[in-house]
């Protein structure tokens, strides 16, 4: 699709329509984890994590277009270093929020009883609809105020997730679960929170672009 579009695109404008495509993809993953944490049933948390695999995929594909297109273009509407640094960005997100799904079932967590899995999953679903906003706001670049709005929300949902880190890592040496149970679960909440803090990395990117062309 990215190569279709590409003939009827100004050559400098695909870089928005792909990062917006990627952005969209991020919404609709951080979504299904949303899903999976609040699913009881083993088999189809399964089906929600492959469709989340799937939009990982996709993702990888679309910052693959990213830096072919940055290739064969001279003229692009922000820095090449930056594209490249959003792309980046914004892959990782997708990495991580796959991951954190992943490792759900791998480990056989049940999320169900697990609030800081729950809220986790909520404050990465907050911060990917921010990161959203502000992708689409790259296209003109004239409300730069809502830009910054939507990074400030990222900021918050990061420190959020913060938070619930240490509330989850404090309950989880509190409890009586063996050695391999804290184990699996610290790493669970780890990769949840990376997620927020990839989220802040694009975040910081795209204010960088605002600084210098806004």
């Amino acid at each position: 699709m990215a190569g279709f579009l590409s003939y009827f695109l100004p050559k400098d404008k695909i870089f928005y329509t792909l990062f917006e495509d990627a952005s969209n993809n991020l919404q609709t993953i951080a979504e299904k984890l949303v899903q999976v944490v609040h699913e009881s049933d083993y088999n189809k948390r399964e089906e929600i994590i492959q469709e989340m695999r799937d939009i990982e995929h996709q993702n990888d594909e679309i910052t693959h277009t990213i830096f072919v297109e940055l290739g064969r273009n001279f003229i692009t509407p922000f820095d090449r270093e930056d594209i490249h640094s959003l792309a980046s960005a914004l892959d990782d997100v997708a990495d991580f929020i796959y991951a954190a799904g992943k490792k759900i079932n791998f480990y056989k967590i049940d999320p169900l009883h697990d609030e800081g899995v729950q809220k986790s999953a909520e404050a990465i679903l907050e911060a990917v609809i921010a990161l959203k906003q502000a992708v689409m706001e790259l296209r003109n670049l004239k409300n730069t105020q809502k830009i910054i709005d939507c990074i400030i929300k990222i900021n918050s949902a990061e420190n959020s997730a913060d938070a619930i880190f240490d509330m989850s890592i404090e309950r989880l040496f509190d409890s009586d679960v063996d050695a391999k149970e804290l184990i699996k679960r610290r790493e669970l909440y780890m990769v949840l929170e990376t997620a927020t803090d990839k989220c802040e990395d694009a975040g910081n990117v795209i204010e960088s672009i605002v600084v210098k062309f806004a």
